[in-house]
């Protein structure tokens, strides 16, 4: 993933073709990008687990090959002018997105294995399995939400023959895909846009826990951060709040809304998370001040199978 990264940052460079009106590249650039940050973070907390781990490498095989076969398909329209996704034009594109809609369904299998893995998974620090378990959570629920962008839109059902279409499906809600969009992200600023808490979403898997990392870096400058209960405190708040983030953004994008222009409801939706948020910090800091002893680290559960055990 990471030399996709670099050959579509080169493509960005030296093609100036526009498709979507959007740079041709700049579609796997940032899936690249996107998919090496989800796999590097799946490695890390796949060797947490302590039970299933025969089952939890298969799983990151899944992830690994289904993410390779995606990003070969994405490449490949690329390479011959053509969009990867939501493409009908013919029968051979019809095919490709077929194949690339499969491949998620069952990437996203295999990321569900490995969180019922790691909610199984012995933890001794309660914050870490927080933000290991919510982070995972959060992000599968942001990845389906990849699965309403592949169905038609209103405006397509009301044009009738789907079956003939060039294009079934589409990022945005309200609007056409290719429209005025936000610099960098392409996020429409016309309609709502559902890349917003599909992106919102996945990457849960890899801030929260960098949030925990934050405090444990913290700590030994903030003495109240020193304490765990304090960390588990503000974890659970980072959590809630993060999974209210993705509703609220999927919420907002659904009724055809731009990100940045909210309305009356939105703001307010906003502002009682941001309010529920600041309460949930209030109280995790006005934990009771006091050393808590941190449990040892619990031991793996012997193996059931004696080759497993020995790799």
């Amino acid at each position: 993933m990471a030399l996709g990264a670099l050959v579509s940052a080169v493509g960005l460079v030296i093609d100036d073709r526009i498709l979507v009106d959007a740079p041709i590249w700049a579609k796997p650039f940032k899936f690249f990008v996107s998919l090496a940050a989800y796999g590097l973070t799946l490695a890390w907390m796949l060797a947490q687990t302590t039970r299933g781990r025969r089952t939890g490498r298969w799983a990151g095989n899944v992830v690994v090959v289904t993410s390779l076969v995606e990003m070969v398909i994405i490449t490949g329209q690329v390479i011959r002018g053509k969009r990867s996704h939501f493409n009908a034009e013919t029968p051979f594109d019809t095919g490709l997105y077929s194949v690339m809609g499969l491949t998620i369904v069952v990437l996203w299998a295999a990321t569900l294995v490995i969180a019922v893995l790691l909610l199984r998974t012995r933890l001794a620090d309660r914050a870490t399995a927080w933000a290991i378990r919510g982070g995972v959570l959060i992000a599968l629920a942001g990845a389906a939400v990849g699965f309403l962008m592949s169905q038609p839109t209103a405006e397509q059902r009301a044009a009738g023959n789907l079956d003939t279409a060039d294009v079934v499906g589409a990022h945005s809600v309200g609007v056409p895909d290719g429209g005025p969009s936000m610099p960098l992200t392409g996020w429409s600023t016309t309609g709502g846009d559902l890349r917003i808490p599909h992106f919102v979403g996945m990457h849960a898997l890899q801030l929260i826990p960098l949030f925990l990392i934050a405090l444990v870096l913290l700590a030994p400058r903030i003495a109240r951060l020193g304490d765990a209960r304090v960390r588990l405190g503000l974890v659970r708040v980072a959590v809630a709040g993060y999974a209210g983030l993705v509703a609220l953004t999927a919420w907002q994008a659904l009724r055809g809304q731009p990100l940045i222009h909210p309305d009356a409801a939105t703001l307010t939706a906003a502002a009682v998370l941001l309010a529920g948020v600041a309460a949930g910090v209030g109280a995790a800091l006005r934990t009771a001040p006091g050393h808590v002893a941190v449990p040892a680290p619990a031991q793996p559960e012997p193996a059931s199978d004696s080759k497993e055990f020995t790799a």
